[in-house]
């Protein structure tokens, strides 16, 4: 299978050109301004107008949380959890996790999301989503080691391992997810470390998020969340580190000398006010920074054009520096940063041998012009109602904002039976 997406600028790495790139099967097979004198392709996108880029990755998501979107809003974490979510999610069933899944991947494709990374109960149904939807996917069991289902969640995360891991043609991978330090005890997480070291996985857990959790954690162990975890063993896995906004120096430290990765949040901080995470620190100590939207009811949406948009300007603001995060930082954080953090070093930019992840802007709009820096009118300008089509794997998902896998009215109508049983309407 050979596309060619013909005369088009793209962001590449070294900057915005005008181009013609190839894809075979599910890689970029050529990227070159002058097309060949015979050549063969199955299909022709027209990129007039149309500005390509890497798909965005999305690195923390609990993405059948879409279900609960304006569900509970305006409260504090540990209360919004304990007595809005943790409740209805309790009630939610196998097919609400489905239909949760695939309204959030819809979502995603259509504001250029080509990857994300999960972290929920029945992956399972997660999983069947991505592989129907054609979307890229890390997905991980989420497991609270104090619940009476803790080892059962653990099970579950292995079989996870062993059923998707390198399915749906390479576009799923596992992570453990345990889901943080003040509801996995060191003796559950060492049950996790020994796990995800047998399968030779990485670990995503939800760190530091909140000061009430940081000083509850120093009351309980006289550690800091980050040393808790540096003591127990996790970070001896490759990790991917949620949230983080509540560190010190010292677990700043930690977390270079074992190339923590950071998956930033700046939307659901914002909106649960659990602060704003050091991201210029730490980036200056050489820390993978990369960027994610949480859960959907945390979070206003699943766009991460608007997260990278925010990690720009609330760290100009908070750091008191137009220069803390530059607009190239901010979109190589939603995507280069984004596949490092995934340990995916086959996506998140545009180059011969990379996957076919990419997604065609609409330039024509009053928002693009005038076009002095593309880079510059991705991050502060454009917004994601400008994706016109998107590929994954080298399959076209999105073209002309049409999906090709998914039913957008079935998908709804099923998402409100699910809402009507779950009695959150």
């Amino acid at each position: 299978m050979q596309i060619l997406i013909k005369n088009v600028r793209a962001l590449l790495p070294e900057g915005a050109k005008t181009t013609n790139i190839f894809v075979t099967n599910d890689k970029i097979s050529a990227i070159t301004d002058t097309l060949p004198d015979n050549f063969s392709v199955d299909t022709i996108i027209d990129g007039k107008d149309k500005l390509a880029t890497p798909g965005l990755v999305n690195t923390h998501t609990h993405i059948s949380m879409t279900l609960l979107r304006s569900y509970a809003d305006d409260m504090k974490l540990m209360d919004w959890l304990q007595n809005k979510i943790w409740p209805i999610e309790a009630k939610m069933k196998k097919e609400d996790i489905y239909w949760g899944a695939m309204l959030g991947i819809a979502e995603m494709l259509a504001s250029g999301t080509t990857t994300f990374s999960d972290m929920y109960a029945d992956m399972e149904k997660v999983a069947e989503a991505v592989e129907e939807s054609g979307i890229r996917a890390v997905l991980a069991r989420g497991m609270i080691g104090v619940a009476p289902n803790g080892e059962q969640a653990l099970a579950e995360n292995c079989a996870l391992y062993e059923d998707f891991n390198g399915a749906a043609d390479g576009r799923i991978t596992v992570m453990f997810g345990p889901h943080a330090p003040y509801t996995c005890p060191p003796e559950f997480l060492q049950k996790v470390i020994a796990k995800a070291e047998k399968y030779d996985a990485p670990i995503h857990i939800h760190l530091a998020e909140t000061q009430e959790e940081v000083e509850n954690c120093q009351k309980e162990y006289q550690k800091t969340p980050v040393a808790l975890l540096e003591k127990v063993g996790v970070f001896n896995r490759p990790t991917l580190a949620a949230h983080c906004v509540h560190l010190t120096e010292k677990d700043m430290e930690i977390m270079r000398k074992y190339d923590v990765k950071v998956a930033h949040n700046p939307s659901s901080n914002l909106k649960l006010a659990s602060g704003i995470a050091p991201v210029p620190q730490l980036l200056n100590r050489g820390i993978c920074v990369s960027l994610g939207t949480d859960g959907a009811s945390s979070n206003n949406n699943l766009d991460m054009l608007e997260e990278v948009n925010l990690a720009a300007l609330i760290h100009k603001a908070n750091n008191y520096d137009p220069l803390a995060i530059p607009a190239g930082k901010a979109w190589q954080l939603g995507t280069e940063c984004g596949a490092e953090a995934l340990f995916l070093p086959e996506i998140g930019s545009l180059a011969v041998g990379k996957k076919a992840d990419i997604v065609l802007w609409d330039t024509t709009g009053t928002k693009w012009q005038p076009q002095y820096d593309m880079t510059s009118l991705l991050v502060y300008s454009a917004s994601s109602s400008s994706v016109d089509t998107v590929l994954v794997n080298g399959e076209i998902l999105l073209q002309g904002k049409e999906y090709t896998t998914l039913d957008i009215e079935k998908i709804r109508h099923a998402v409100d039976k699910s809402v009507e049983r779950l009695g959150t309407k």
